[in-house]
């Protein structure tokens, strides 16, 4: 019998969407992104219970993304020239971590990832958002800046890497708790993806005169005065104990040994099978080369 995939069966009518609005309104937008990312009430609590754990990556992933920045010069030209499409020779030097212009802006990216722990379900959260979109696309500003989507995209997967693997290896949190707040914030993150992409595709384009225009009246970098959310609930951090406590022993219980095996052969001499036993899995070998370890916790309790 054909599975219909919770689509309803004869009959089912899916979902109107107004193509218009989502281009012409933020607020119809972020309902359509929620939607189909399934952004609710389980990722905003999970959020509000993790945020004091993405407060402490904040440091790690600011001095990170720079380094980065500045590891090309197509993007390290742009703290000079205020954009990715001028490719013409600098006669300065350039910019190093240490340079107070980095540091500046070292400075709005920490604002700015301590913001994404603020409240989601308001409006105005996704509306800073937005305007964050606007600011990298030359636009609404005295002193334009202009990067290209191309260096905004990448390094947007950059840092939700970054988060993935330093939120799966924190030494304290349960799994589940682990996985709520990856969920969570990667859909942050794409949703912000998505409101850099808006001011950079040309998707609804005969729409542009009708185009909402927000007066955000705020300085850049500038937090507001919501409140942060706090810290995590009594239940999740006795379910954190719980999973750290059980972790040793049920990772022994469903880890295949790696160790050899022996049998005798009709010769009577022992040989061991097992070790050179090709795996099921194309990536086996490649994550034994791997640390599963990060750094990034290190010195953190």
């Amino acid at each position: 019998m054909p599975h219909d995939y919770g689509l309803g069966g004869v009959g089912f009518q899916p979902k109107h969407i107004d193509r218009k609005a989502i281009h012409t309104s933020l607020e119809e937008r972020i309902k359509y992104l929620h939607d189909f990312l399934e952004f609710g009430s389980a990722d905003i609590e999970a959020l509000a219970s993790g945020a004091k754990y993405i407060k402490q990556l904040i440091p790690a992933v600011v001095n990170l993304v720079y380094k980065k920045l500045l590891q090309y010069d197509i993007t390290s030209r742009a703290f000079h020239t205020r954009t990715t499409a001028n490719e013409d020779e600098l006669e300065d030097d350039y910019l190093h971590e240490d340079t107070p212009q980095i540091q500046r802006r070292k400075m709005f990216l920490r604002w700015y990832l301590i913001r994404l722990c603020q409240d989601p379900t308001s409006m105005e959260f996704w509306r800073y958002l937005n305007k964050v979109g606007m600011m990298h696309s030359g636009q609404e500003r005295m002193h334009a800046l202009n990067i290209e989507y191309v260096h905004i995209s990448v390094c947007m997967g950059y840092i939700q890497d970054i988060f993935l693997e330093a939120l799966m290896s924190h030494p304290h949190l349960s799994l589940r708790r682990k996985i709520a707040l990856v969920r969570a914030v990667n859909k942050i993150l794409w949703i912000q993806n998505d409101l850099f992409a808006k001011w950079r595709v040309r998707d609804g384009e005969e729409y542009a005169d009708e185009m909402s225009v927000y007066s955000f009246g705020s300085r850049e970098g500038y937090l507001g005065d919501k409140k942060i959310l706090g810290s995590s609930s009594g239940s999740s951090e006795e379910d954190d104990r719980s999973s750290i406590a059980s972790g040793t022993t049920t990772a022994q219980s469903i880890a295949p040994s790696t160790a050899p095996s022996t049998h005798t052969t009709d010769s009577g001499r022992t040989a061991q099978s097992g070790s050179t036993k090709a795996s099921a899995c194309p990536f086996a070998e490649f994550s034994k080369a791997q640390s599963m370890e990060t750094k990034i916790w290190a010195g953190k309790s």
